[in-house]
C-alpha cells in the first residue's frame, strides 16, 4: 500500500487510499480496460514474469484499477494484502483452494449463506476436505470440533439471516491455539462496522457486490490478510485459476468506499428504527436484529461493532403463506435476495438464499418458513413502515 496514506484515518482513506495518478492528473480514479500491458523490452518482460521486477503483466491478476481498488480494502480493513476476484463466492473458493489440502478439515459456523454451505459440503468434499459445523455462538461446541488436521475456523458475523454475533476475540484465541487460521466474513458490516483484524482474525472475506458497492451495480469479492498468505497463496491461485475482478466493476466499488461509512450509518439508523417497529406488530412473533436490547448477542455487539448493521429478519404468524403474503403486498421494496443496496429489498430465505438447503440443515439453523429478511436501504422509514404493513395488517 502507498505508505503516504498511513496516518489517515477512516473517511479519508475511503476516498484517497491506493490512488496514483498518471501523468494526465485525473482527479478521478481511471479505469484501464486492457488485457495485456507492453515492455520495454524483452529483458523487462521477462523480470516481470519471474516476479523480479514489480509491475503490469496481463490483467487476470495485475490492473491499476483493480490494484487500487484492493490496496483502499486493505487499508479500511487495516490488512496488509487485499487480493481482489470475480465473486464473493469466488473469494470464498479461491481462500479455501489456496490453503487447504486433501486431508484438511475445517470449523464452520452453520449460520452461514446457503451457497457457502453448499460449497462446503458438495464441493470441497470431492477435494477431500471435510467440514464439521457447529453453532455459531457456543465457543464450546467450536473447540469440540477442532480436529489435528484442523486448519482454519470459517463464519460469517453478523450471521445471514438470523443476525447471530460471534465473539471474534474469543474464536480467534481459540483458532490459535490450535494453530488454526480464523476467517472472518465481514460482509454485512463492513470496516466502517466491524474491522476482524483488531479482534485476532487472520483473513477477512467480503462479497463486494453489497454494501462495498451500496447500489447493487456489480458482482465482485476481496480477501484480506497478510502479505505471505493471502498476497503468496491466495493471489498465487487468482494468478493461476483466473477467478478476476474486472477494471471496470473494481472502479465501481471503489465509488462506493468512497461513501461507505455514510451509508452504513443510515442503513443502520433505518434498521434500529424498523426493527423496534416490526417488535410492536400483533403478527409478528419475533424480530431478529443485534441493536435490539432482546437480542441474545446485544451487548457483544455493540462491544466489537461500530452499528448493528442494516439487515434484520423477523418470522410471521402463519407460516410459508403467510410470509410469501407479505412480500408479495409491498409495492416499493424489492422482492430479490440480494443485500447491501440503498434500495430496501425483502426474500424468504427458506426458498430462497437457503433453498438449497435440506430441510433438515435449514431447521438446524434455525430458518423456518415463517422467516422473512429485510435488507433496509435509505429510504424513508415511514415509507418502508407502511409498505410491510400492507401486508402484515392482513394475516
Amino acid at each position: 500500500m502507498n505508505n503516504k496514506f498511513d496516518n489517515f484515518n477512516f473517511d479519508t482513506l475511503a476516498v484517497r487510499a491506493g490512488q496514483q495518478r498518471t501523468a494526465e492528473s485525473e482527479q478521478s480514479e481511471p479505469i484501464f480496460p486492457t488485457s495485456s500491458y507492453v515492455f520495454a523490452s524483452a529483458a523487462e518482460a521477462a523480470a516481470r514474469f519471474s516476479g523480479e521486477e514489480p509491475g503490469n503483466i496481463y490483467s487476470r491478476f495485475t490492473n491499476p484499477t483493480v490494484r487500487t481498488f484492493e490496496q483502499r480494502l486493505a487499508a479500511l480493513e487495516g490488512g496488509e494484502r487485499c487480493v481482489a476476484t470475480s465473486s464473493g463466492m469466488s473469494a470464498i473458493l479461491s481462500t479455501f483452494m489456496a490453503l487447504l489440502q486433501s486431508g484438511d478439515h475445517i470449523v464452520s459456523s452453520r449460520a452461514i449463506f446457503g451457497t457457502t454451505s453448499v460449497l462446503l459440503t458438495n464441493y470441497m468434499t470431492k477435494f477431500g476436505v471435510e467440514t464439521s459445523f457447529v453453532d455459531l455462538t457456543d465457543l464450546d461446541s467450536w473447540a469440540k470440533a477442532i480436529k489435528a488436521n484442523t486448519k482454519l475456523l470459517f463464519l460469517e458475523t453478523p450471521s445471514n439471516p438470523l443476525t447471530e454475533v460471534a465473539d471474534i476475540q474469543a474464536l480467534a484465541d481459540l483458532a490459535h491455539q490450535h494453530d488454526c487460521l480464523l476467517v472472518v466474513d465481514n460482509c454485512f458490516c463492513t470496516p466502517a462496522l466491524q474491522r476482524p483484524f483488531e479482534l485476532g482474525a487472520d483473513i477477512v472475506i467480503h462479497s463486494a457486490t453489497k454494501y462495498l458497492d451500496g447500489q447493487g451495480r456489480c458482482i465482485g469479492g476481496a480477501v484480506v490478510g497478510k502479505e505471505d498468505i493471502v498476497g503468496a497463496d491466495v493471489y498465487g491461485f487468482l494468478r493461476t485459476a483466473g477467478p478476476t475482478m474486472s477494471p471496470f466493476n473494481a472502479w465501481v466499488f471503489l465509488k462506493g468506499l468512497e461513501t461507505l461509512r455514510l451509508r452504513m450509518e443510515a442503513h443502520c439508523r433505518n434498521a434500529q428504527l424498523l426493527a423496534e417497529w416490526l417488535v410492536d406488530h400483533p403478527n409478528i412473533k419475533h424480530v431478529y436484529y443485534p441493536g435490539l436490547v432482546s437480542h441474545p448477542q446485544h451487548a457483544l455487539a455493540a462491544k466489537q461493532q461500530k452499528g448493528f448493521g442494516g439487515v434484520l429478519s423477523f418470522e410471521v404468524v402463519g407460516g410459508k403463506q403467510a410470509a410469501w403474503k407479505v412480500i408479495d403486498a409491498t409495492g416499493m421494496i424489492s422482492i430479490t435476495a440480494n443485500l447491501g443496496d440503498v434500495k430496501s429489498t425483502i426474500t424468504h430465505p427458506a426458498t430462497t438464499t437457503h433453498g438449497r438447503l435440506t430441510p433438515e440443515q435449514r431447521a438446524d439453523s434455525g430458518i423456518n418458513d415463517s422467516l422473512i429478511r429485510v435488507a433496509v436501504g435509505l429510504e424513508d422509514i415511514e415509507d418502508l413502515k407502511t409498505d410491510l404493513a400492507r401486508g402484515l395488517d392482513k394475516l
